[in-house]
C-alpha cells in the first residue's frame, strides 16, 4: 500500500479532511512511486501556526540551560538514527550515498555548534552618559525571540538545510513551522518524530506538507513573524509578496564563478572545481558553474579540468563509491541538457559531452560560450560547467560580476595582492581563495548579494536573523 505523507502538528501526525489534492512523489533512481503527499489546506496550515504560536508563548521564557538540553537530546537522537535519514536522502533525491552520509553527519555537529554559540551569549551595556541627558541612567540591549519562524526548505539538502534553520530558531526561543520541498518532507517528518522522542515540547516544531499553495498560506499567516527561505528567485518574489511586511531571510540562486589565474596551481584548481561542479549532480546553490581562466593557461586548464571530471564516478546513488548520482527528476535532467544544446547551437564547444539515462546525467563541460547562452546567465543547478577565457584579472572580474547573482565565488591564485583585490571587487556574499565555490563551513556569515538573496545564515548570524534586539533603560537613584 502506498504511503501518504501528512502534516505533523503539536506532536502528532494530522490526518487531512480530504486527500483529493494529494500528489505522487516518484523515485529519481528507478521512476517508481515512493509515496503520496497531501497538499495541506488553509485550515491545517492555520492549525500548525496556532500550535506553534501557543508553544512559543508557553516556552518563550525557557532558560538557556533548558534550550541547550533540548538541542543536545535532539542531536543524540538524530545521530542514533542518521543511517535511516541518510537512506531517505538517497531514495528521494538520488544523492550519492557518501554525500548523503556526509550530510546526515553534519546535523548533530550543527546542533552542538549552535549550543556552543548560545552558551557564549552576547549582550551589550550602553554608555548612556555619553549624552548629558543620559547621566544617572543605565541601559542595556539583549536579543529576544521573534515568535513563529516559517521555514521553506529545498530538496537538495533536506537534512542539512533544515537544521541550518531549526537549530538557530530553537536556540533563540522561537517556534518553527517548516514547509519542505516535497522531496524533503519525509526527512522533515523524521526530524519531528526524533524531536518528540528527544523531549522537545509539542508545537515548537511543526511540519506542513504540500507544495506552492501550502507555502503561500504559511508565510501569509498573521502569526508568523519571520520567513526564512532557501530556494529560487521566483519563489522569493511570490512568497515575500504573500508575507507582506515581515522579516524575510532568503538564500536564493546562483551561477557561481570560479576564477583561475595564470599563477594558480592548475592541478589543484581543476580537481577542486570538478568536485564543486559535478558532485551531488551540481545540485547546490554554490556548485561551480562558471570557470573564468586567464588566457595564458586556458587550454592547459581545460585539459586538466576535463581529466578531473572524467575521474568522477557516475552511476548508482546507492553505491558508496559514486560521486555523481541521479538528478532530482527526469525533468531536471532534461532542463540541463537543453542548456547544453542551447550553448552548442550558439557556437560553444563541448569539451565533455554529457550522457543522459533517465534522471542520471553525466558531467558536461562547455567551452567558450557566446553572450546570450543560457549557461552564462541562468542557474544550471546540475552537472554543467562552462569555461571562459579572460585577458587578465580586470577582464576576469568583469565577467564574474556580469551576473544578476552574487552568492559565493572563488579565485585560485598564488598572489596575496591578487587575493585581496578579488576579495574587494568580486560582488558576492562570500569569496574563497584557493578553495572552489562549493566549499562551506557553518560558522561564517553565508548569504547573497543582488538576486542571490538577503539576510545571512551561519550559526551566529542565523541566530541574529531569528531574534530581535530589545533595549532596556532605567533611571537610577544616583
Amino acid at each position: 500500500m502506498t504511503r501518504t505523507l501528512v502534516s505533523w502538528i503539536d506532536g502528532k501526525l494530522v490526518e487531512p479532511q480530504s486527500t483529493d489534492a494529494a500528489f505522487d512523489l516518484v523515485s529519481p533512481i528507478d521512476g517508481k512511486l515512493l509515496c503520496r503527499i497531501v497538499e495541506t489546506d488553509k485550515s491545517t496550515v492555520d492549525q500548525a501556526v496556532k500550535s506553534a504560536h501557543a508553544a512559543y508563548m508557553k516556552h518563550r521564557r525557557s532558560t538557556i540551560a533548558q534550550r541547550v538540553a533540548w538541542m543536545e537530546a535532539l542531536a543524540k537522537a538524530f545521530e542514533q538514527d542518521s543511517a535511516r535519514i541518510s537512506q531517505m536522502i538517497v531514495d528521494t533525491i538520488g544523492k550519492p550515498r557518501k554525500a548523503a552520509n556526509f550530510e546526515a553527519s553534519r546535523v548533530g555537529a550543527f546542533l552542538r555548534n549552535t549550543i556552543a554559540e548560545l552558551l557564549a551569549g552576547r549582550g551589550e551595556v550602553l554608555p548612556l552618559d555619553s549624552a548629558p541627558a543620559g547621566a544617572g541612567h543605565l541601559g542595556y540591549a539583549r536579543r529576544v525571540p521573534c515568535g513563529v519562524v516559517a521555514a521553506i526548505t529545498p530538496f537538495n539538502a533536506p537534512a542539512n538545510l533544515l537544521v541550518q534553520k531549526l537549530a538557530p530558531a530553537l536556540a533563540t526561543g522561537n517556534a518553527m513551522v517548516v514547509k519542505p520541498h516535497p522531496t524533503g518532507i519525509e526527512v522533515a517528518l523524521a526530524f519531528a518524530e526524533l524531536a518528540k522522542q528527544a523531549g522537545l515540547p509539542d508545537g515548537l516544531f511543526n511540519v506542513v506538507t504540500g507544495d506552492r499553495s501550502a507555502a503561500l498560506e504559511l508565510v501569509a499567516h498573521p502569526l508568523t513573524s519571520v520567513i526564512t527561505l532557501t530556494g529560487g528567485v521566483a519563489a522569493a518574489r511570490a512568497l515575500s509578496a504573500a508575507a507582506g511586511p515581515k522579516k524575510f531571510c532568503a538564500e536564493l540562486g546562483s551561477n557561481a564563478a570560479n576564477l583561475v589565474l595564470a599563477d594558480a596551481n592548475l592541478d589543484d584548481a581543476a580537481t577542486k572545481i570538478a568536485a564543486a561542479g559535478f558532485e551531488a549532480s551540481g545540485q547546490q546553490c554554490i556548485s561551480a558553474q562558471r570557470v573564468i581562466v586567464e588566457q595564458p593557461v586556458f587550454e592547459a586548464f581545460v585539459e586538466k579540468f576535463v581529466a578531473a571530471a572524467k575521474k568522477l564516478k557516475v552511476g548508482d546513488p546507492t553505491d558508496p563509491t559514486t560521486d555523481v548520482g541521479t538528478m532530482v527528476s527526469v525533468a531536471a535532467a532534461q532542463r540541463v541538457m537543453s542548456m547544453v544544446t542551447d550553448a552548442e547551437a550558439k557556437g560553444a564547444r563541448i569539451a565533455l559531452k554529457p550522457t543522459m539515462d533517465g534522471a542520471l546525467l553525466s558531467p558536461a563541460i562547455i567551452v567558450a560560450a557566446p553572450d546570450g547562452a543560457r549557461v552564462l546567465c541562468e542557474e544550471a543547478f546540475g552537472p554543467l560547467v562552462v569555461v571562459q577565457s579572460a585577458r587578465d584579472l580586470d577582464d576576469a572580474l568583469a565577467q564574474a560580476n556580469d551576473s544578476e547573482f552574487g552568492l559565493q565565488g572563488a579565485c585560485f591564485t598564488a598572489s596575496l595582492d591578487t587575493a585581496l583585490r578579488v576579495a574587494d571587487e568580486f560582488d558576492c556574499g562570500s569569496v574563497w581563495i584557493n578553495e572552489a565555490s562549493r566549499f562551506r563551513l557553518d560558522m561564517y556569515p553565508f548569504g547573497g548579494m543582488k538576486d542571490s538573496g538577503f539576510g545571512r545564515e551561519g550559526i551566529r548570524y542565523a541566530m541574529e536573523e531569528y531574534s530581535q534586539l530589545k533595549f532596556i533603560g532605567m533611571r537610577t537613584s544616583r
